[in-house]
């Protein structure tokens, strides 16, 4: 027969010939030409700390070695523009830095694909999460007042984090609130009063909520429980808080935890029992929590499945609530698909064996493309679950993928097949050396490779072919098993491997060793303190092995302590003290195996009297059974010596026979001072039976084997467990159970009855019965439908009891019949619902799942599209449906839908396909707004059209507002454009004004979302400098009352920065203090201006600024250097942002007195004074004139004025009396030694505006300033002053 005609056979046959392609997975050395295997990935839900970097595993192996690339939500994700990202060398690991970015922007479903020229592998979907822990909600908590006695329930209401958080309650002191069988805190982490008492009350019930990935916690606002005591609840029935009513249901998946909640109230506090209807609850799997309010079953399988009843008891009455628990499914893996290596023209299968519930849908895929759309392939099959190759040629390896999905889950699996010709060759090292220990199993490896797989032999010293069989076993992958290694089965031993290009062998040797066996254990030892103790451990082993001997105190290292001496055999502790007491342990270790044995010392006071010494019982003898039965017999024996430790008890251990030689099982306990024990015993075994005695010091040695007893057979005592009926394919039902061990068969001959008939068709049960089997397959079954099954065990001495009916259904088919009347209501630009007519149930032909809707949009009704068919989308509708609808349409576009019907086994032909026409809807976005041109005064904008225009676009909106530095927004202006504008320059703007616009577009449907952009117009920084000539001081500024400023910047023009919300500062001097203005740019609604002392280390002085760019610092002490800042902050901001330091020097000014020179008093004194001094000038003059003699030096004398000057006496005249009197500097001025007056070093000095108090003035009160003059001294003046005469020290003359 040729290769063409192997499919005559049919499906069955194939799997047969091919199995022996799908039971050993080969691994290809990496040498060799091979697809890429993903070797390491991340798991399917990935929730990241947004503190730390997001790191995406997929690693892959292959030759050549892959490349990768990534997906991010179904679109190719370019790692290589994202400078955030990195993809490690040699690797698909991606590491994302977020330490600087928004973590949730890069939320998503990943996937990774490795690729190279023999294929691609695709890893799992990858969801990329971050872990949030948002923050409670905030509310009021009213106080609650309640009475003594009634139920009471205060709500958490936890902010939903991800993961979950954890919560718990505690109070004011973070004390754990303690719960009991009366207050109870639920799994939704609400806390329950079954009843209050007044010792509830507390203002301080808080419940906390810990997010376990950020490790916070959070805690809800206190709650105040007041329990009042005036007219108490009475006593009452019990009645169920949560849940509610008297039946609820709840849903779990298979291998998850169950977890079932009742809450009661009452008076007194109910108690809590639980129970499941028509069955046992998991002994194993099931724990109670919360004071038995929650129960937990761990591992959930279907059996778990039913209805489960809590019960509220206390003595006024019962009250039951049922809770109906349905276990589904997420896929799990039966067998999923292997690597395949094949040779050319060889036949090869996949296969991908799922199970879940509901059943799970299967796709397969080739180098990651669905297998329906990748490049046809005559020699490959897909039937279901299996995918066959036949006649395979060089070039067409691939990796397959088995996606299987349902509700709950999916299941994704790479599995590659490699087409090579390839001669064997052996992986396991040439001349490998297995020691064993006699008795054990000796494992001789001959891992090879090769394509076709080669043929593996094996030959014992080069000459004895081994065949299957005692003692031997050659696995499937070619390893050598040797059950029970004997000292003549060492040797050499050549594995050959074998196939039609070539041959290999290989050489290994088995060296079988004697074991290691403590020959003289160490015995229990009583020493009196201060003496030596001696343990003795000898041993024997195999003299090639190099044994280490190590004693043990207590099952710890021995006390570093010279007294403790170990020699070769024994272990010597001398002067024994209380402390060496304990359990010593010797254990001998070899390489390949170890003995062990420990005694105890008791140390006792040093005594003359004898030590008792304690030992461990002797063991029983003369063992006798009577009183026999089929099912129980007695067992007595005559306890052996206790050696001063009473017998505690007795073990009484059997051995099988029959079914397990070799093995003693515990079968009873006796107390220590019985002799008897009556054994219930098991039907078909032969029984033989032994005693251990038990006391302080230890077990006995086992006493010597009762005498064989048989029990006769019988029938069996319990039937198959886990009995299950489900159709695999059309057309049959395949009935599946545990077996019995032999133990349970009762008798020789066991078979199973299996039993099954048509469910409410057929009276008469149909039977077969089967042995050494686990299932049996009904064939010739209707399509889809119920059937009662029964499974019965049997043996030569009749049948089990009888079984229990079971509900199966057999082998579904696709459906027969596509949904009638497909039509379709249009609702909205993006919204459509699709109507049908349901399929018969018969046409079904399985358990319905539900309808798929197929739909594409076949292109859009403008003018200027092309035709180009997008990608179908299909939405699934579980359950018997007749209509459903379709969202996210794209408007103005032309679609077709056409529907199927769906149960387990896939789906049925597709409706007549319908189309539709969606209407107008509005534009997206502009896909851009940007401004290109800052201006003083001006902007201009640039725009980019709507990605989707969603109808006939008619133009676009622009609005604009100018927004101030508190970000509060001013009025809109508004303008439309045409299609075809996409560009505009706004002019009459505000400088150094930032501006927010809003840009939309719009179809007759409406304006479409806004994009929206902010920008600043340009700033002038420009400031006037005071203009400075060489050797002169500053000239005066253009107006007396600027101040002079200093600027940080050259004063260019500019435009609002990215980076710092702060520009030029600029400071002057006043005299009412120091001005300090800025240019500022961001939107903080707190900028403050801080000020310190130069060199001082007090803190910085704070003072609002109110919302202005400038700002008046008062009260600077003249004379003084301070450093100025503008900082800007917010409470929701942390970062706070500040100006460089400005440095700001405060002229010193001359201390002011009260200036009597504007007193009207001192003037009409002065004018007084100097009439006064006019006339007696004239007196003088007039007498002198007449040539008598005046007696100026006694005036002088007695009035001692330095304004008037004493007459020379050679000529009688005044001595230089001349206007230039007038003209001398004022009081405290400083007069240089040339004569000249300088000004004060101030540039603001008062005196330069006349407001100074020492000024001079003229007659009529006017200003005259500073002058110079010159003044010839007499010897008899060099002791006077110099300084120029004010109007005070005039008057101080005349008094």
């Amino acid at each position: 027969m040729d290769r063409n005609r192997k499919w005559v056979p049919g499906f069955e046959a194939v799997l047969l010939i091919l199995l022996s392609h799908t039971t050993v997975a080969l691994e290809v050395p990496l040498d060799l030409p091979q697809p890429p295997t993903i070797t390491l990935q991340s798991p399917k839900d990935y929730i990241f700390d947004p503190r730390e970097n997001i790191v995406i595993h997929c690693e892959a192996k292959g030759k050549p070695q892959p490349s990768f690339s990534w997906t991010r939500n179904g679109s190719h994700f370019d790692v290589e523009k994202d400078s955030k990202v990195l993809m490690k060398p040699g690797s698909g690991t991606l590491v994302i830095d977020i330490s600087q970015e928004k973590a949730e922007a890069y939320e998503g479903t990943y996937q990774c694909t490795a690729h190279n020229e023999h294929g691609t592998a695709v890893s799992n979907n990858i969801v990329i999460r971050q872990s949030r822990s948002p923050l409670w909600s905030k509310e009021r908590n009213e106080a609650i007042v309640v009475q003594k006695g009634v139920s009471l329930v205060l709500q958490c209401r936890p902010p939903a984090g991800l993961p979950p958080p954890v919560i718990f309650w505690m109070d004011n002191n973070f004390q754990r609130l303690p719960l009991d069988k009366r207050v109870s805190q639920a799994l939704n982490g609400d806390l329950y009063f079954s009843n209050v008492l007044p010792e509830d009350t507390r203002s301080d019930y808080i419940c906390y909520a810990r997010f376990p990935h950020t490790q916070t916690i959070q805690q809800k606002q206190p709650i105040s429980v007041t329990v009042l005591d005036s007219s108490p609840d009475g006593e009452r029935r019990p009645g169920f808080m949560l849940p509610l009513g008297t039946t609820s249901t709840q849903m779990v998946l298979r291998g998850e935890t169950l977890e079932l909640e009742c809450i009661a109230d009452g008076l007194p506090t109910p108690d809590i029992s639980w129970q499941k209807d028509g069955g046992e609850l998991p002994s194993s799997r099931t724990s109670f929590h919360n004071f038995k309010k929650t129960l937990k079953i761990s591992d959930v399988n279907e059996a778990d499945g039913g209805a489960y009843r809590c019960t509220a008891t206390n003595n006024l009455g019962t009250v039951h609530h049922i809770i109906k628990v349905t276990v589904n499914a997420a896929p799990f893996w039966v067998s999923a698909p292997r690597n395949l290596i094949l040779a050319p023209n060889e036949t090869g299968i996949l296969m991908c064996r799922v199970s879940g519930e509901p059943k799970p849908q299967i796709s397969w895929f080739v180098n990651g493309v669905p297998i329906e759309n990748a490049p046809e392939d005559h020699s490959r099959k897909v039937d279901d679950d299996t995918v066959i190759l036949s006649s395979v040629q060089s070039g067409s390896s691939a990796v397959y993928q088995c996606n299987a999905s349902n509700a709950f889950g999916y299941l994704m699996a790479n599995a590659f097949v490699n087409v090579l010709a390839e001669p064997p060759r052996v992986l396991t090292p040439p001349n490998r050396v297995y020691q064993v220990i006699t008795n054990n199993p000796a494992l001789l490896h001959c891992a090879s490779f090769g394509s076709p797989i080669p043929t593996i032999t094996w030959f014992k010293d080069s000459q004895i072919s081994i065949k299957n069989g005692d003692p031997y076993v050659i696995r499937e992958d070619g390893t050598l098993e040797i059950h029970v290694a004997q000292p003549l089965n060492s040797g050499k031993y050549t594995c050959i491997a074998t196939n039609n290009l070539g041959i290999k062998e290989n050489h290994v040797f088995l060296e079988v060793k004697e074991p290691t066996r403590i020959l003289k254990q160490p015995e229990y030892k009583v020493v009196q303190r201060g003496m030596s103790a001696v343990f003795e451990c000898k041993v024997k082993h195999d003299p090639s092995l190099h044994p280490t001997m190590t004693w043990l105190k207590d099952k710890g290292e021995l006390p570093d302590d010279e007294r403790f001496e170990v020699g070769t055999d024994s272990l010597i502790i001398k002067d024994v003290t209380d402390e060496d007491e304990g359990t010593y342990t010797c254990i001998m270790n070899t390489t390949l195996d170890q003995d062990s044995a420990s005694a105890m010392l008791t140390v006792v006071e040093a005594t003359p009297t004898p030590a008792i010494v304690y030992e461990k019982p002797d063991p029983p003898t003369d063992l006798e059974l009577t009183d026999q039965t089929e099912r129980t017999v007695q067992l007595t024996w005559t306890p052996g010596d206790e050696h001063n430790s009473p017998t505690q008890k007795f073990l009484i251990q059997y051995e099988d026979l029959l079914h397990e030689p070799g093995v003693w099982i515990n079968l009873t306990e006796v107390a220590g001072t019985s002799t008897t024990a009556q054994l219930n015993l098991s039907p078909y075994v032969y029984y033989s039976f032994r005693v251990r005695a038990l006391n302080n010091v230890g077990y006995s040695e086992p006493s010597q084997p009762s005498r064989q007893y048989r029990t006769n057979p019988a029938a069996p005592d319990e039937n198959p467990s886990d009995v299950h009926g489900v159709g695999l394919e059309p057309g049959n039902l395949v009935i599946s159970w545990t077996p019995l061990t032999g133990f349970q068969s009762n008798g020789p001959g066991l078979e199973y009855k299996v039993q099954w008939r048509q469910k409410d068709v057929e009276e008469n049960w149909s039977s077969k019965n089967v042995a050494n089997v686990s299932q049996y397959v009904v064939s010739g079954t209707p399509t889809y439908v119920p059937y009662e099954i029964k499974v019965q065990a049997l043996n030569d001495y009749g049948s089990g009891p009888d079984p229990e009916v079971v509900i199966g259904y057999s082998g579904e088919d696709l459906p027969l019949s596509a949904p009638d009347s497909v039509r379709v209501m249009v609702h909205s630009s993006t919204l459509a619902e699709v109507h049908w007519e349901p399929v018969a149930f018969p046409s079904v032909r399985g358990k319905l799942q539900g309808y798929k809707v197929y739909y594409r949009r076949e292109r859009g009704l403008h003018e200027t599209e092309k035709e180009t068919k997008e990608e179908e989308q299909v939405l699934s509708f579980s359950g018997n449906r007749s209509e459903g609808r379709l969202p996210g349409l794209q408007p103005y576009s032309v679609y077709s839908v056409f529907v199927k019907v769906l149960n387990s086994k896939g789906e049925g032909p597709p409706s007549p396909s319908k189309t539709f026409e969606t209407p107008e809807g509005v534009p997206e976005q502009p896909s851009f707004l940007n401004v290109v041109n800052h201006g003083m005064d001006s902007l201009t904008l640039e725009w980019g059209p709507p990605t989707n225009n969603n109808g006939r676009l008619a133009g676009y909106t622009l609005g604009y507002q100018p927004v101030n530095y508190t970000s509060e927004l001013g009025p809109v202006k508004v303008m439309t454009f045409l299609a075809n504008e996409t560009t505009v320059t706004l002019g009459n703007l505000n400088a150094s004004m930032l501006y927010k616009f809003y840009l939309s577009a719009r179809t007759i449907k409406g304006p479409g979302p806004n994009i929206t952009q902010e920008a600043s117009t340009a700033m002038d920084t420009t400031r006037i400098q005071p203009t400075v000539e060489t050797g002169k001081g500053p000239t005066e500024p253009p107006h007396p009352t600027s101040p002079i400023t200093q600027s940080l910047h050259s004063p260019f023009h500019k435009v609002r920065p990215v980076g710092p919300p702060f520009g030029t500062v600029n400071t002057s001097v006043s005299e009412d203090g120091a001005v300090i203005s800025w240019e500022y740019f961001g939107h903080h609604k707190n900028v403050y201006v801080e000020y310190i002392v130069e060199n001082s280390k007090e803190d910085w002085k704070k003072e609002a600024v109110n919302g202005s760019h400038s700002h008046l610092i008062k009260g600077l002490k003249p004379g003084m250097s301070y450093r100025v800042r503008v900082v800007a902050k917010d409470a929701a901001d942390p970062t706070v942002h500040s100006t460089d330091e400005v440095l700001v020097a405060v002229p010193a000014v001359p201390s002011r007195q009260v200036d009597i020179a504007t007193q009207g008093w001192f003037i009409g004194l002065m004018c007084a004074i100097a009439l006064l001094i006019l006339v007696l000038l004239i007196v003088c003059f007039i007498k002198r004139n007449k040539g008598g003699k005046y007696p100026v030096k006694e005036k002088e004398d007695a009035h001692q004025d330095p304004e008037i000057q004493p007459m020379k006496e050679d000529d009688g005249t005044f001595g230089e009396y001349s206007d230039t009197e007038d003209h001398k500097p004022l009081k405290g001025s400083r007069t240089p030694s040339n004569g000249t007056v300088r000004r004060d070093e101030s540039d603001d000095s008062l005196v330069d505006y006349g407001e100074g108090g020492d000024g001079q003035f003229n007659e009529d009160g006017s200003f005259i300033g500073q002058y110079s003059g010159k003044k010839e001294k007499d010897t008899h003046e060099g002791n006077e002053s110099s300084e120029a005469p004010s109007p005070v020290n005039a008057m101080n003359s005349f008094v």
